[in-house]
């Protein structure tokens, strides 16, 4: 199916003109039109404006409550916990995250966690407002679905519980590291079935382990049905993929159980409709110059990178990247040329516009 290019500046207006027709506060209506327009232009089309479909839905059933304001909760020293309302997780994590790096600047490190959320989008984005002030970030975060089958199971039990690293350097762009803990991001299956394309062998699964490439498949298997889903990083349920289980209970630990966030098998027995999901986040932000001289670490981390990008290349054509590149240049390209919006969900657009009031100007 076409897909057309749209201008950033376009598709942020199309994303407020509608959190505005939802009632969400002006202010924090931009952080998170600011932080979906980002994350589209750097690649990552599967947390960016296509999760209107979704925050339609929540909002609905009544779980999202778009008036409500982030509040801290605890404040002691090096540490913070946030409450974010039951609204959108990006203004109360943007908000997390900016305290962290302010208590990084005055301690060292500033860890901030949060509860009561909902989706906050792509962890990356807020690991890189640590790195754009000069600091190490850390982000992780527990997930509202239930889509990662574990190793032995038919069963999917947590969700895809990402985590997201990023460290300045001096003379390149910052490393920034963003993945999920399952072999693919679960909207990422929803990129596939937007664009009608088959996927990968080895994200999707059924209940007897056998890899699904059918997009509209892998939607029922991930969002709907009680069995089958996403594979742990490592793309198998056997025992290799272990340790892509083990990293995502430790995420969720991190982004849920520290925060006091909802464990989604526990929640999912006694939640009401239009219960609050009670999403956890986790972030940290580390100060270099704690440990180093000031400048030092920026420049020794250009010398890894510079080291990485030097690697003899198997194909010329392809040479070494480091996490974070691809963005990079995926940005660039999409400020010269528009973000692409696949004809459907440029349709679902449409339909949320024509529900909800707001004006459709995406073309």
């Amino acid at each position: 199916m076409s897909a057309i290019n749209v201008d950033a500046g376009r598709v942020r207006r199309q994303i407020l003109g509608i959190l505005d027709a939802w009632g969400m506060a002006p202010d924090l209506a931009q952080t998170a039109a600011d932080i979906m327009v980002e994350t589209d232009l750097l690649g990552v089309d599967s947390h960016g404006v296509s999760m209107l479909m979704m925050y339609e839905e929540m909002r609905g059933s009544g779980m999202l409550s778009l008036q409500a304001r982030p509040a801290v909760v605890r404040d002691r020293g090096c540490t913070a916990l946030l409450d974010g309302g039951a609204s959108l997780g990006h203004p109360v994590s943007a908000m997390a995250m900016t305290l962290a790096a302010d208590k990084a600047l005055a301690h060292g490190v500033g860890v901030v966690g949060v509860r009561n959320s909902h989706h906050f989008g792509a962890a990356g984005l807020y690991a890189r407002m640590a790195s754009a002030r000069g600091l190490v970030g850390l982000v992780t975060t527990a997930t509202r679905g239930m889509t990662l089958v574990p190793p032995r199971a038919s069963t999917p039990v947590l969700g895809t519980n990402p985590l997201a690293f990023a460290a300045p350097a001096g003379r390149n762009p910052p490393f920034v590291l963003d993945m999920s803990t399952t072999t693919v991001a679960a909207n990422k299956v929803k990129v596939y079935h937007l664009n009608d394309k088959p996927m990968p062998p080895g994200w999707v699964v059924d209940p007897a382990g056998q890899p699904v490439l059918d997009p509209q498949a892998g939607m029922d298997y991930v969002f709907k049905r009680p069995e089958g889903g996403l594979t742990p990083l490592g793309g198998s349920l056997d025992l290799g993929s272990h340790k892509g289980y083990g990293l995502a209970m430790m995420v969720h630990i991190l982004g849920g159980t520290l925060t006091g966030g909802s464990f989604s098998p526990i929640r999912n027995r006694t939640q009401r409709p239009g219960d609050p999901d009670n999403i956890g986040h986790f972030f940290m932000a580390i100060d270099p110059d704690a440990f180093r001289d000031e400048g030092e670490f920026e420049s020794d981390l250009d010398a890894v990178i510079d080291t990485m990008h030097a690697t003899a290349a198997a194909d010329p054509a392809k040479p070494v990247l480091v996490a974070g590149d691809p963005e990079t240049a995926t940005r660039d390209q999409r400020l010269r040329d528009g973000i692409p919006i696949p004809a459907r969900l440029d349709a679902h657009i449409r339909e949320i516009c024509a529900r909800c009031g707001a004006e459709y100007v995406l073309q």
